[in-house]
Protein backbone atom coordinates (compact mmCIF):
# COMPACT_ATOMS: atom_id res chain seq x y z
CA UNK A 1 0.00 0.00 0.00
CA UNK A 2 1.01 3.48 -0.95
CA UNK A 3 2.91 5.19 1.83
CA UNK A 4 1.00 8.61 3.30
CA UNK A 5 2.64 11.56 5.22
CA UNK A 6 3.40 11.50 8.44
CA UNK A 7 1.55 14.74 9.34
CA UNK A 8 -1.67 13.42 7.82
CA UNK A 9 -1.58 10.72 11.32
CA UNK A 10 -1.83 13.47 13.23
CA UNK A 11 -4.59 14.06 15.90
CA UNK A 12 -7.32 15.88 13.97
CA UNK A 13 -9.42 15.35 16.16
CA UNK A 14 -6.92 17.98 18.70
CA UNK A 15 -7.09 19.79 15.13
CA UNK A 16 -10.89 20.66 15.40
CA UNK A 17 -10.96 21.96 19.04
CA UNK A 18 -8.33 25.15 17.94
CA UNK A 19 -10.63 25.84 14.45
CA UNK A 20 -13.59 25.94 16.34
CA UNK A 21 -12.21 28.52 18.98
CA UNK A 22 -13.80 32.24 18.36
CA UNK A 23 -12.36 34.79 16.49
CA UNK A 24 -13.23 37.81 18.12
CA UNK A 25 -14.06 39.47 14.99
CA UNK A 26 -11.17 39.12 13.29
CA UNK A 27 -10.70 37.38 9.74
CA UNK A 28 -7.90 35.12 8.93
CA UNK A 29 -6.71 35.49 5.08
CA UNK A 30 -4.77 33.21 3.31
CA UNK A 31 -2.41 34.21 0.66
CA UNK A 32 -2.36 32.25 -2.26
CA UNK A 33 0.52 32.70 -4.82
CA UNK A 34 2.49 30.63 -7.98
CA UNK A 35 6.06 30.74 -7.02
CA UNK A 36 9.29 30.73 -9.55
CA UNK A 37 8.46 27.47 -10.62
CA UNK A 38 5.62 28.76 -12.51
CA UNK A 39 3.91 25.40 -11.37
CA UNK A 40 4.22 25.37 -7.47
CA UNK A 41 1.38 27.26 -5.18
CA UNK A 42 3.05 28.47 -1.69
CA UNK A 43 1.05 30.39 0.97
CA UNK A 44 1.10 32.17 4.52
CA UNK A 45 -1.68 33.85 6.50
CA UNK A 46 -2.20 37.11 7.59
CA UNK A 47 -5.27 39.07 10.14
CA UNK A 48 -7.45 41.50 9.26
CA UNK A 49 -9.30 43.70 11.85
CA UNK A 50 -12.50 42.28 9.83
CA UNK A 51 -14.15 40.18 7.06
CA UNK A 52 -13.11 41.82 3.73
CA UNK A 53 -16.65 42.56 1.66
CA UNK A 54 -14.29 42.56 -1.95
CA UNK A 55 -11.09 41.72 -3.04
CA UNK A 56 -10.30 45.75 -2.68
CA UNK A 57 -10.45 45.32 1.10
CA UNK A 58 -7.85 43.06 0.89
CA UNK A 59 -3.69 45.01 1.59
CA UNK A 60 -0.93 44.10 -0.65
CA UNK A 61 1.63 41.96 1.00
CA UNK A 62 5.23 40.89 0.63
CA UNK A 63 7.43 37.61 0.24
CA UNK A 64 11.17 37.32 1.09
CA UNK A 65 13.26 35.95 -1.63
CA UNK A 66 13.51 32.32 -0.42
CA UNK A 67 10.96 31.01 -2.41
CA UNK A 68 12.05 30.10 -5.80
CA UNK A 69 13.62 33.19 -7.12
CA UNK A 70 16.20 33.55 -9.31
CA UNK A 71 19.88 33.00 -7.90
CA UNK A 72 21.31 36.42 -6.80
CA UNK A 73 17.97 38.14 -6.70
CA UNK A 74 17.37 39.56 -2.77
CA UNK A 75 14.45 41.62 -3.10
CA UNK A 76 11.31 41.16 -1.73
CA UNK A 77 8.80 40.41 -3.80
CA UNK A 78 5.04 42.10 -3.94
CA UNK A 79 1.83 39.78 -3.11
CA UNK A 80 -1.02 41.90 -5.16
CA UNK A 81 -4.34 40.22 -4.47
CA UNK A 82 -6.87 39.96 -7.78
CA UNK A 83 -9.59 37.39 -6.36
CA UNK A 84 -10.95 36.30 -3.07
CA UNK A 85 -12.72 32.69 -2.09
CA UNK A 86 -13.87 31.25 1.11
CA UNK A 87 -11.90 29.43 3.06
CA UNK A 88 -13.04 25.38 3.47
CA UNK A 89 -10.50 24.59 5.67
CA UNK A 90 -11.09 27.49 8.72
CA UNK A 91 -14.43 28.75 7.24
CA UNK A 92 -16.65 32.02 7.39
CA UNK A 93 -15.28 34.67 7.98
CA UNK A 94 -11.65 33.27 6.56
CA UNK A 95 -10.89 34.12 2.67
CA UNK A 96 -8.53 32.62 0.43
CA UNK A 97 -7.02 35.35 -1.85
CA UNK A 98 -5.39 34.20 -5.44
CA UNK A 99 -2.70 37.00 -5.73
CA UNK A 100 -0.33 38.19 -8.27
CA UNK A 101 3.43 38.62 -7.83
CA UNK A 102 4.88 41.64 -8.38
CA UNK A 103 8.84 42.10 -8.59
CA UNK A 104 10.80 44.92 -6.32
CA UNK A 105 10.39 47.14 -9.18
CA UNK A 106 6.70 46.79 -8.91
CA UNK A 107 6.80 45.26 -12.56
CA UNK A 108 5.18 41.54 -13.53
CA UNK A 109 7.78 39.16 -11.90
CA UNK A 110 8.91 36.24 -14.07
CA UNK A 111 6.32 33.80 -13.29
CA UNK A 112 3.27 36.43 -13.52
CA UNK A 113 1.97 35.41 -16.52
CA UNK A 114 -1.30 36.89 -15.49
CA UNK A 115 -0.33 40.44 -16.10
CA UNK A 116 -0.27 39.88 -20.22
CA UNK A 117 -3.04 37.59 -20.00
CA UNK A 118 -5.33 39.53 -18.23
CA UNK A 119 -4.62 42.50 -20.96
CA UNK A 120 -5.55 40.11 -23.56
CA UNK A 121 -8.80 39.40 -22.21
CA UNK A 122 -9.82 42.60 -21.81
CA UNK A 123 -8.80 43.20 -25.77
CA UNK A 124 -11.09 40.22 -26.97
CA UNK A 125 -14.18 40.59 -23.76
CA UNK A 126 -16.50 42.18 -26.74
CA UNK A 127 -16.38 38.34 -27.94
CA UNK A 128 -18.16 37.05 -25.02
CA UNK A 129 -15.60 34.30 -24.86
CA UNK A 130 -16.19 31.40 -22.48
CA UNK A 131 -14.25 28.44 -21.33
CA UNK A 132 -13.98 25.35 -19.61
CA UNK A 133 -11.09 23.27 -18.13
CA UNK A 134 -10.58 19.27 -17.56
CA UNK A 135 -8.20 18.96 -15.16
CA UNK A 136 -6.16 15.64 -14.82
CA UNK A 137 -4.10 14.09 -11.91
CA UNK A 138 -2.65 10.99 -10.43
CA UNK A 139 -2.83 10.52 -6.69
CA UNK A 140 0.59 9.57 -5.33
CA UNK A 141 1.74 8.22 -2.51
CA UNK A 142 4.73 9.53 0.00
CA UNK A 143 7.04 6.64 -1.24
CA UNK A 144 6.60 8.02 -5.36
CA UNK A 145 3.93 5.30 -6.58
CA UNK A 146 0.36 5.69 -7.73
CA UNK A 147 -1.89 5.35 -4.52
CA UNK A 148 -3.51 2.02 -3.69
CA UNK A 149 -1.30 0.65 -6.28
CA UNK A 150 0.54 -2.80 -5.31
CA UNK A 151 3.70 -2.36 -3.72
CA UNK A 152 6.29 -3.33 -6.72
CA UNK A 153 3.80 -3.95 -8.64
CA UNK A 154 1.08 -2.78 -11.06
CA UNK A 155 -2.69 -3.30 -10.78
CA UNK A 156 -4.96 -4.83 -13.55
CA UNK A 157 -4.91 -3.27 -17.01
CA UNK A 158 -6.81 0.16 -17.81
CA UNK A 159 -10.87 -0.11 -18.60
CA UNK A 160 -12.53 -1.11 -15.44
CA UNK A 161 -11.23 2.01 -13.71
CA UNK A 162 -13.16 5.43 -15.65
CA UNK A 163 -15.78 6.38 -13.71
CA UNK A 164 -15.79 3.08 -12.00
CA UNK A 165 -17.60 1.87 -9.11
CA UNK A 166 -15.73 -0.01 -6.17
CA UNK A 167 -13.19 -0.71 -3.78
CA UNK A 168 -11.31 -2.58 -6.84
CA UNK A 169 -12.18 0.17 -9.07
CA UNK A 170 -12.13 3.70 -7.30
CA UNK A 171 -8.79 4.22 -5.52
CA UNK A 172 -9.11 7.88 -3.41
CA UNK A 173 -13.07 8.89 -3.65
CA UNK A 174 -12.99 10.27 -0.77
CA UNK A 175 -10.16 12.90 -1.58
CA UNK A 176 -11.62 13.44 -4.94
CA UNK A 177 -14.85 14.12 -3.04
CA UNK A 178 -13.97 16.39 -0.45
CA UNK A 179 -11.75 18.35 -2.93
CA UNK A 180 -15.26 18.32 -4.88
CA UNK A 181 -17.24 20.00 -1.75
CA UNK A 182 -14.25 22.46 -0.56
CA UNK A 183 -14.13 24.22 -4.34
CA UNK A 184 -18.40 24.36 -3.66
CA UNK A 185 -17.56 26.20 -0.44
CA UNK A 186 -14.55 28.54 -1.71
CA UNK A 187 -17.12 30.05 -4.63
CA UNK A 188 -14.91 28.13 -7.16
CA UNK A 189 -16.82 27.20 -10.34
CA UNK A 190 -16.28 23.45 -10.00
CA UNK A 191 -18.58 21.52 -12.64
CA UNK A 192 -18.14 18.50 -12.09
CA UNK A 193 -15.69 15.39 -10.47
CA UNK A 194 -14.95 11.28 -12.04
CA UNK A 195 -12.82 8.70 -12.04
CA UNK A 196 -10.18 8.77 -15.14
CA UNK A 197 -8.65 5.83 -17.19
CA UNK A 198 -5.58 5.15 -14.98
CA UNK A 199 -6.41 3.58 -11.58
CA UNK A 200 -5.77 6.45 -8.90
CA UNK A 201 -6.19 8.74 -11.69
CA UNK A 202 -9.27 11.66 -11.39
CA UNK A 203 -10.14 14.50 -13.06
CA UNK A 204 -12.59 17.91 -12.34
CA UNK A 205 -13.61 20.16 -14.20
CA UNK A 206 -14.34 24.10 -13.86
CA UNK A 207 -16.39 26.02 -15.98
CA UNK A 208 -18.12 27.97 -17.57
CA UNK A 209 -16.08 30.88 -16.71
CA UNK A 210 -15.67 34.30 -18.60
CA UNK A 211 -11.82 35.48 -19.69
CA UNK A 212 -9.75 36.04 -17.00
CA UNK A 213 -11.93 34.18 -14.75
CA UNK A 214 -10.91 31.01 -16.01
CA UNK A 215 -7.45 30.72 -14.98
CA UNK A 216 -8.24 32.21 -12.10
CA UNK A 217 -10.45 29.48 -10.63
CA UNK A 218 -8.66 26.78 -12.00
CA UNK A 219 -5.41 27.60 -9.93
CA UNK A 220 -7.44 28.16 -7.22
CA UNK A 221 -9.10 24.89 -7.65
CA UNK A 222 -5.80 23.35 -7.95
CA UNK A 223 -4.49 24.84 -4.49
CA UNK A 224 -7.45 23.62 -3.20
CA UNK A 225 -6.64 20.02 -4.00
CA UNK A 226 -3.04 20.51 -3.05
CA UNK A 227 -4.43 21.27 0.31
CA UNK A 228 -7.30 18.28 0.70
CA UNK A 229 -4.21 15.74 -0.47
CA UNK A 230 -2.13 17.18 2.29
CA UNK A 231 -4.63 16.70 4.72
CA UNK A 232 -5.15 13.32 3.58
CA UNK A 233 -1.47 12.50 3.07
CA UNK A 234 -0.88 11.94 -0.41
CA UNK A 235 0.26 13.76 -3.41
CA UNK A 236 -1.71 15.15 -6.23
CA UNK A 237 0.85 14.74 -9.56
CA UNK A 238 0.46 16.79 -12.01
CA UNK A 239 2.44 15.68 -14.49
CA UNK A 240 1.74 14.35 -18.16
CA UNK A 241 2.77 11.06 -17.89
CA UNK A 242 3.30 9.81 -14.63
CA UNK A 243 3.51 5.98 -15.12
CA UNK A 244 5.13 4.98 -17.94
CA UNK A 245 4.09 1.85 -20.48
CA UNK A 246 0.39 0.78 -20.93
CA UNK A 247 -0.95 3.62 -18.87
CA UNK A 248 -2.40 7.17 -19.86
CA UNK A 249 -1.31 10.68 -19.35
CA UNK A 250 -2.94 13.28 -17.84
CA UNK A 251 -4.26 16.36 -19.51
CA UNK A 252 -5.96 19.56 -18.80
CA UNK A 253 -8.34 19.69 -22.07
CA UNK A 254 -9.95 23.26 -22.79
CA UNK A 255 -13.36 23.92 -23.64
CA UNK A 256 -13.86 27.26 -25.84
CA UNK A 257 -16.77 29.24 -27.77
CA UNK A 258 -17.53 33.20 -28.35
CA UNK A 259 -20.80 34.40 -28.72
CA UNK A 260 -21.04 33.86 -32.17
CA UNK A 261 -19.97 29.90 -31.77
CA UNK A 262 -22.64 29.87 -29.56
CA UNK A 263 -25.59 31.40 -31.66
CA UNK A 264 -27.48 30.05 -35.11
CA UNK A 265 -24.79 28.94 -37.53
CA UNK A 266 -21.77 29.16 -35.09
CA UNK A 267 -20.06 26.19 -36.81
CA UNK A 268 -18.60 28.46 -39.23
CA UNK A 269 -16.80 30.58 -36.38
CA UNK A 270 -16.09 27.08 -34.68
CA UNK A 271 -14.30 25.92 -38.01
CA UNK A 272 -12.39 29.13 -38.64
CA UNK A 273 -11.08 29.52 -35.37
CA UNK A 274 -9.94 25.71 -35.59
CA UNK A 275 -8.22 26.40 -38.96
CA UNK A 276 -6.31 28.97 -37.26
CA UNK A 277 -5.56 26.77 -34.59
CA UNK A 278 -4.15 24.51 -37.66
CA UNK A 279 -2.13 27.17 -38.67
CA UNK A 280 -0.16 27.60 -35.77
CA UNK A 281 0.11 24.19 -34.03
CA UNK A 282 3.45 24.12 -33.08
CA UNK A 283 3.41 27.38 -31.29
CA UNK A 284 0.61 25.84 -28.84
CA UNK A 285 2.24 23.13 -28.42
CA UNK A 286 5.05 25.13 -27.11
CA UNK A 287 2.32 27.00 -24.71
CA UNK A 288 0.93 23.63 -23.34
CA UNK A 289 2.99 22.24 -21.19
CA UNK A 290 5.48 24.10 -18.63
CA UNK A 291 8.51 23.26 -20.85
CA UNK A 292 7.62 24.38 -24.12
CA UNK A 293 6.69 20.68 -25.65
CA UNK A 294 8.88 18.49 -24.29
CA UNK A 295 6.35 17.26 -21.68
CA UNK A 296 3.62 16.79 -23.67
CA UNK A 297 6.10 14.30 -26.14
CA UNK A 298 5.94 11.37 -23.70
CA UNK A 299 1.64 12.46 -23.59
CA UNK A 300 0.72 13.08 -26.89
CA UNK A 301 1.90 9.84 -28.59
CA UNK A 302 -1.10 9.02 -31.13
CA UNK A 303 -2.85 6.25 -27.84
CA UNK A 304 -4.78 6.50 -24.84
CA UNK A 305 -7.19 8.66 -26.57
CA UNK A 306 -4.80 11.10 -28.16
CA UNK A 307 -3.08 12.13 -31.00
CA UNK A 308 0.54 12.74 -31.92
CA UNK A 309 2.45 15.62 -31.11
CA UNK A 310 3.54 16.53 -34.50
CA UNK A 311 -0.23 16.24 -35.75
CA UNK A 312 -2.88 18.69 -36.14
CA UNK A 313 -6.60 16.99 -36.23
CA UNK A 314 -9.91 17.74 -36.15
CA UNK A 315 -12.79 14.78 -35.39
CA UNK A 316 -16.55 14.50 -34.58
CA UNK A 317 -16.81 12.79 -31.25
CA UNK A 318 -13.45 11.33 -31.63
CA UNK A 319 -11.06 12.18 -28.79
CA UNK A 320 -8.00 10.84 -30.56
CA UNK A 321 -7.76 14.62 -32.06
CA UNK A 322 -5.93 17.47 -31.52
CA UNK A 323 -9.96 18.93 -31.76
CA UNK A 324 -12.58 17.43 -30.88
CA UNK A 325 -16.31 18.71 -31.71
CA UNK A 326 -18.97 17.66 -29.43
CA UNK A 327 -21.38 15.33 -31.03
CA UNK A 328 -24.06 17.69 -29.68
CA UNK A 329 -22.46 20.44 -31.50
CA UNK A 330 -22.12 18.76 -34.54
CA UNK A 331 -25.58 17.99 -34.20
CA UNK A 332 -27.12 21.27 -33.72
CA UNK A 333 -24.07 23.45 -35.87
CA UNK A 334 -23.52 25.29 -32.63
CA UNK A 335 -21.43 25.75 -29.44
CA UNK A 336 -18.05 24.55 -28.62
CA UNK A 337 -14.76 22.92 -29.25
CA UNK A 338 -12.66 21.09 -27.25
CA UNK A 339 -8.56 21.27 -27.66
CA UNK A 340 -7.41 18.01 -25.80
CA UNK A 341 -3.39 19.39 -26.29
CA UNK A 342 -2.90 21.06 -23.23
CA UNK A 343 -1.60 18.97 -20.32
CA UNK A 344 -2.14 18.84 -17.12
CA UNK A 345 0.80 20.49 -15.82
CA UNK A 346 0.51 23.59 -18.55
CA UNK A 347 -0.30 26.99 -17.06
CA UNK A 348 -3.84 28.09 -17.52
CA UNK A 349 -2.85 31.38 -18.08
CA UNK A 350 -0.64 30.78 -20.89
CA UNK A 351 -3.06 28.26 -22.62
CA UNK A 352 -5.97 30.52 -22.15
CA UNK A 353 -3.94 33.56 -23.83
CA UNK A 354 -2.85 31.31 -26.44
CA UNK A 355 -5.78 30.71 -28.04
CA UNK A 356 -7.28 34.19 -27.42
CA UNK A 357 -4.48 35.49 -29.91
CA UNK A 358 -4.99 33.20 -32.17
CA UNK A 359 -8.91 32.39 -32.72
CA UNK A 360 -10.03 35.77 -31.98
CA UNK A 361 -7.32 38.69 -32.31
CA UNK A 362 -5.71 37.12 -35.63
CA UNK A 363 -2.39 36.97 -34.09
CA UNK A 364 0.04 34.48 -36.68
CA UNK A 365 3.48 33.14 -36.44
CA UNK A 366 4.33 35.90 -38.31
CA UNK A 367 3.65 38.68 -35.56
Amino acid sequence: MSSVSLSSQLNKVQLQHYLALPQGGLCQVTYVWIDYTKERLRCKNRTLDCEPSSIEDIPEWNVGSPTYQPEGYLGDMYLIPVRMFRDPFTHDPNKLVLCEVLNCYREPAEQNTRFTCNKVMEAAQHFQHWFGMEQEYVLQGMDGHPYSWPQGGFPGPQGPYFCGVGADRAFGRDIAMSHYKACMYAGVKIYGTNGESMPSQWEFQVGTCEGIEMPDHLWMARFLLHRVCEDFGVIANLDPKPVQGDWSGSGCHINFSTEAMREEGGMKHIEDAIEKLRKRHAHHIRCYDMHGGEDNKRRLTGVFSTTSIDQFSVGTANRATSIRIPRRVGKDGRGYFEDRRPAANCDPYMVTEAIVRTCLLGETDSD
